[in-house]
Formats: C-alpha cells, structure tokens, sequence
C-alpha cells in the first residue's frame, strides 16, 4: 500500500464503526466510510470532540450536524500548494488527501522528464493533481462535467498561486472530450483518470465504470502522444481492484506501447493506532 503520510493540515484520527474522525486543519470532521467494517475497542477521546458529522440518510444522502458554528470553507494545504474545503451535501471536502500520494508521483515524473510535458486530468474534480502538475511545471487540460467543480479548481489554483500557470479549464463530458480530441489529433504525456463508479453527464448522461471503462481507457490510448510518460487510473470501485486495472490496462494502453504497471491501494496511516486504512487503488503506467 502506498500511503499518504507527508499532511501536516489533515490527519484521519481514528476509524471505527464504519466511520472516519479527521482533522482538517483545526477542525474535526466525522464522516461514513463503509470500508472501515470493523470497531475499535480503545476509540479516540476525540470522537466525542467533533466539530461536525455527517448523517447518511436511509432514503440516500445524508446531513450534517454541527457542534459549533463553523465557517462556510477553510483551507488546507500539502507541500505548497492551498486547497479550499468545506462540508458538502455529499459527505465530502472538496479534496480525498489519500491522493497525495498520486500528486506527488505526478510532479516527480514532470520534474524529472527534463522536458515539456502536456497533461491531461480527466474526472478532475477540485483539482488537486491538476494543479501538482502544474507546479511541476507542465502544461494541464483539467477537464470535469460539473461546473461547480471546475471553479472550485480555479480557486484553489488562485490559493496555490498557480493562476498564471498554463491549464485550461473545461466543463464537459469525459468520452465526448476524448471523442473530439482523437478527431484533432491532440495528444498528452501524461494523462490522470479519477472515473466515478456512478455518475452523469453535462446533459444528465448515465454513467456506469463497467460499461465505459474498457472504452475509455481505449480512447486515452489514443490521445498519448509518441513518448508519453505516465499513466495513472485511480478507483474507488470495489469491483475494479488493482489486478483488474493492470489486466486492462495492458489490454488497451499495453497493445500499443512498451508498458510496465504497478498497481496498488492507496491509503492513509490512523493517527490513534498506528495502522493503515486503505483508500482505494491506482494502478500507474509506466512507458518503456
């Protein structure tokens, strides 16, 4: 497992009962996490601190309860670069702080090309590899189907101090994007896929990972350029495991290219125990 241990503004306190408690900056969040299947006997006195929990709904999303008054964002930041967060309606942040460990493989890899390097981040979310990459010093298309998002990544780039950096910003359909892209013939070094296990479209397009995924990672293939440097897929998807992204991605990026992959879960260290969490997997591509 590679684990995200460089936060100084985040730590994941303890995990018990299918919930985390977490520190995001000053402030304590408790948040459902259905792969914490287990209990903690000598639970955190912290739990009893939280600032803030969230409640799922039994009819599907949830809510919040606060303690205290907290305000409407804060910011946290990882190695130089600034993030908003802030409690959404969906349980999450703005930021999943165990993909530090992806930001940081990213701007290694751009660092040491010793080259310009194109980069294109697709389900990109707020931004956060978008925006490690461009501190790296490479040029990023960051792409997401919600605008909300999008801005929310302009904002953190505004935090970072990136805003004069070389990304640009588009609100559109993954496949559709990569569609046009193939027809212009653009090309990218390194491309970064975050693909939710559900989801919809710009025009409320249903999107399911095991019925695009084989598709999608066909169409990046195509839009790597001649001396691409990395690959990165990253899954929360309990059926899409690290041994069933490395078999497709040699299946599709591997009939093209001289290819080798190191797929594993990502995760995070639990402050009150000492053990890892894991946090979903990524399965990098590595280009020979």
């Amino acid at each position: 497992m590679r684990i995200a241990d460089g936060w100084k503004d985040y730590s994941l306190i303890d995990a018990s009962a299918g919930r985390r408690l977490e520190r995001w900056g000053d402030i304590i969040l408790v948040r459902p996490d259905p792969q914490i299947i287990w209990e903690n006997p000598d639970p955190s006195p912290l739990w009893e601190k939280a600032d803030a929990v969230y409640h799922r709904s039994s009819g599907g999303g949830g809510s919040w309860s606060f303690s205290k008054k907290l305000p409407e964002s804060w910011t946290v930041g990882y190695k130089g670069l600034t993030f908003k967060v802030k409690p959404t309606g969906f349980k999450h942040t703005g930021l999943f702080p165990e993909q530090a460990v992806n930001w940081e493989l990213c701007g290694d890899l751009i660092k040491g090309a010793k080259r310009e390097i194109s980069v294109l981040n697709l389900f990109a979310y707020t931004g956060a590899a978008s925006l490690a990459c461009a501190k790296a010093g490479a040029k990023v298309c960051h792409l997401d189907a919600v605008k909300g998002m999008v801005e929310w990544g302009r904002e953190n780039a505004a935090l970072s101090g990136l805003s004069d950096r070389p990304i640009r910003w588009i609100v559109d359909d993954a496949m559709k994007f990569l569609r046009r892209e193939i027809k212009r013939r653009s090309s990218y070094d390194g491309i970064i896929l975050d693909p939710p296990s559900y989801g919809r479209g710009t025009n409320g397009e249903m999107w399911k990972i095991e019925d695009f995924i084989y598709e999608l990672m066909q169409m990046c293939t195509e839009v790597l350029s001649d001396k691409p440097l990395f690959l990165l897929l990253n899954s929360y998807t309990t059926g899409l495991s690290s041994s069933a992204m490395t078999y497709l991605l040699n299946m599709t990026v591997g009939k093209k290219y001289r290819i080798s992959t190191d797929s594993q879960e990502i995760g995070l260290r639990v402050e009150h125990t000492g053990l890892a969490v894991p946090a979903g997997s990524t399965a990098a591509v590595f280009f020979e």
